[in-house]
């Protein structure tokens, strides 16, 4: 389920030009992209730096703005993003293969966890932000397509 809520989100932004990639159609930060580049450092703050306990400088493309934020820099394409998701996701998936799904950790903000709780959290997380990226797309399409004379 995981694994489809990734490429629901995916499938968002499939095909969209970077410009429309990073149009903000509400007063967040959310777009299409920053859904995908939020996602990405969901993968890398649970896995990479939670369960796998990396150091900062051992994730992929962990930097200090994964914190909350939605920020992609100007020079990332909606390309680069999704492939840096894609690739945040398969390391997620060998880090999660380590553990039994009732292993357990202290997490400062939500007590302890496991990894089953962890799965399903990104399983809620990824199915949200899917939901918001089918809103931003379709509002995208209506925009660029012809529209019917009323």
């Amino acid at each position: 389920m995981l694994d489809r809520n990734r490429e629901a989100l995916i499938e968002t932004v499939r095909g969209l030009s970077d410009a429309d990639a990073r149009r903000r159609l509400v007063a967040s930060l959310t777009t299409p992209i920053s859904l995908i580049k939020h996602a990405a450092a969901a993968e890398r703050i649970w896995f990479q730096r939670f369960w796998a306990e990396l150091g900062e400088s051992e994730c992929d493309g962990y930097s200090r703005r994964d914190e909350g934020t939605f920020a992609v820099s100007d020079d990332e394409s909606l390309a680069d993003v999704i492939a840096e998701f894609e690739r945040a996701s398969r390391r997620s998936r060998e880090i999660a293969s380590r553990f039994h799904l009732d292993d357990t950790k202290d997490n400062p903000r939500e007590g302890k966890v496991s990894m089953r709780w962890t799965l399903l959290a990104m399983i809620e997380e990824f199915a949200r932000h899917a939901g918001h990226g089918d809103i931003l797309r379709e509002q995208i399409d209506k925009a660029i397509l012809p529209q019917p004379n009323s």
